[in-house]
């Protein structure tokens, strides 16, 4: 297994999204479009304030916990076994202290199994303590922290030290309105939307962004980072042309096989 520290990518940095500064592992090779630096500078600030459902050291426990999933090595055997709901094991996990053990599962599925989750394992979260709030919340910080760190991978650069959280409360507001539909989780009715969530789509949209619709801020979220990472011809494509977004689509139950 590869030697990693999850720990150490939450260093300071005085200058987050620096991609000019002179150290050659956190210099690309080619210029970077501002307007991505500032969406990504925007991600970070969103990852260390307190959400709808969970406060900034829970958000920035969960992108903690996406990047030590793809080093551990028991998501890496239940990878390679024939069912992922057979095996047994310890995650190496770097958030017990913050994060539950439900919690910390979760994380890892999505970012190494996602493509085997079912509706049955989503129906045993909430069971288990991870209400569906909570969940799109949760998986809104680990795509957000995907898509960022591949474009780093991508562009040859190591990972941005995470931020440090920031103090307060969630805003625990939910959205009115949500219907169960084609997705494992509640979310907002297609169409123009009215009021507070009036900004999210302005009618017929995807159902890939409606499914995160439970956590109102998760979408806005997404979609700026989303616009900002596709070249400017092609900005009013259709949202679900994120990739990040699409390699998903599984973890928010589109569509299911399984039972």
């Amino acid at each position: 297994m590869t030697s990693h520290d999850p720990a150490s990518d939450r260093a300071s940095a005085d200058d987050p999204f620096d991609y000019a500064c002179p150290t050659p592992e956190r210099r690309p090779q080619d210029p970077i479009r501002q307007d991505l630096v500032v969406a990504h500078c925007r991600a970070w600030q969103r990852l260390a304030r307190p959400g709808t459902w969970r406060s900034g050291r829970e958000r920035v426990a969960i992108a903690a916990e996406a990047r030590a999933a793809a080093y551990c090595g028991f998501c890496r055997r239940r990878r390679e076994a024939l069912s992922p709901y057979g095996s047994e094991g310890d995650h190496d996990q770097v958030s017990s202290e913050i994060l539950s053990a439900v919690e910390i599962d979760t994380i890892h599925r999505l970012v190494t199994d996602a493509s085997r989750l079912t509706r049955t394992w989503y129906r045993g979260l909430a069971a288990a303590g991870l209400p569906a709030t909570h969940y799109v919340e949760l998986l809104s910080v680990v795509v957000e922290l995907l898509s960022i760190d591949g474009f780093h991978r991508a562009m040859g650069i190591g990972p941005e030290p995470l931020p440090e959280p920031l103090a307060g409360e969630p805003s625990r507001k939910r959205p009115a309105g949500t219907v169960e539909g084609r997705a494992w989780v509640p979310m907002l009715p297609s169409g123009k939307l009215s009021g507070e969530e009036a900004d999210l789509w302005d009618g017929f949209t995807g159902n890939v962004i409606r499914a995160m619709s439970l956590v109102p801020d998760a979408v806005r979220g997404l979609k700026e980072l989303s616009s900002a990472a596709r070249p400017l011809s092609t900005r009013q494509a259709s949202s679900e042309t994120s990739n990040e977004w699409c390699e998903l689509r599984m973890a928010r139950g589109f569509p299911s096989t399984h039972p």
